[in-house]
């Protein structure tokens, strides 16, 4: 066993995260290599002391972000990859729990928990109910915490109704008009958090219609920053639109996608909304970095342009 491996692989045995057989070679490589025993010793005296620290939990922004992205990587993966191995590969996947006791206990975790949940769903099941269940005008919502998604949001044309399904252990419906603060929350939930770029669209064309709530701007401003999909971002740059001109945290988000925005429809969209403030320095000095160095052309151009408008300062 060369050193290179054992020292790549220090890390994993540490954390007890290492094969049984692999683990076994890397103490017998230890227990005759110096070198490699310092490594250890060292990287052992790293995990004590970063065990001693507090641990930090994740704000909800970085989660809410962290699973739209695992979602998209999801979505964009190549399709059957896993279905082959367990389909045409299944020793593989025996010798990999052979040597890997933490993965098997978690396959059969898994799997205890899966048939517990089945028989509960069948024993509550009924032919008139059976599959999505739907509860309407719930009197209490769930917690954001036990809220795994939101299905769907509809707006009645005719009326000021607003329906929303979302699921916790089964799909539930609430329902009642847009400033119903259970409404709002949910729609404030969808628009960070649900996988669906299409429910949060939907979320974030009703919260343009009540901008003025902190809380709405804030969800807009987080769409414009961390949504994946380029129509949100769209809807949500529209609605803070009027907030440029008095509120410093939207001139600072119209800024940032401005000149770091991947869709050139926002960064466009963003350069318009700019123009009530152009005399602003910070504005000034963006729009001087991107009539310079800007790869769009448009973009240079208009930057450009709106240069050449204002006056010169002493």
């Amino acid at each position: 066993m060369k050193c290179d491996w054992v020292q790549d692989n220090i890390t994993l045995y540490v954390y007890n995260e290492l094969a049984d057989d692999a683990r076994y070679e890397l103490e017998q490589h230890v227990a005759r290599c110096a070198t490699c025993a310092l490594e250890l010793k060292s990287m052992r005296a790293f995990h004590g002391k970063v065990s001693q620290l507090p641990v930090q939990e994740p704000t909800p922004n970085l989660l809410a972000s962290s699973r739209m992205r695992l979602q998209e990587a999801l979505e964009t993966s190549p399709q059957g990859g896993i279905l082959n191995k367990l389909t045409f590969d299944p020793l593989h996947w025996f010798r990999q729990m052979r040597f890997s006791p933490a993965l098997a206990s978690a396959i059969f975790i898994v799997g205890f928990a899966g048939g517990i949940g089945t028989m509960y769903k069948v024993g509550q099941s009924s032919p008139s109910n059976a599959g999505i269940a739907q509860i309407q005008d719930s009197p209490a919502i769930a917690s954001q915490a036990s809220i795994s998604g939101i299905r769907s949001v509809i707006q009645d044309p005719n009326s000021n109704e607003v329906t929303i399904k979302y699921d916790t252990v089964q799909t539930q419906q609430a329902q009642g008009p847009l400033n119903d603060q259970r409404i709002q929350q949910l729609l404030l939930f969808a628009a960070r958090n649900n996988y669906n770029s299409g429910v949060r669209m939907d979320s974030v064309d009703l919260l343009m219609q009540k901008p003025d709530d902190n809380r709405v701007r804030e969800a807009l401003i987080y769409a414009l920053h961390y949504d994946s999909n380029p129509g949100v971002r769209l809807k949500a740059i529209e609605g803070l639109g009027s907030y440029v001109k008095d509120d410093v945290r939207v001139r600072d988000a119209v800024l940032s996608a401005l000149v770091s925005d991947s869709n050139q429809g926002v960064r466009t969209q963003a350069l318009h909304l700019l123009e009530p403030v152009k005399a602003d320095s910070s504005v000034r000095a963006v729009l001087r970095q991107l009539a310079d160095n800007d790869q769009n052309q448009y973009i240079r151009s208009q930057a450009r342009t709106v240069l050449a408008q204002l006056p010169e300062i002493d």
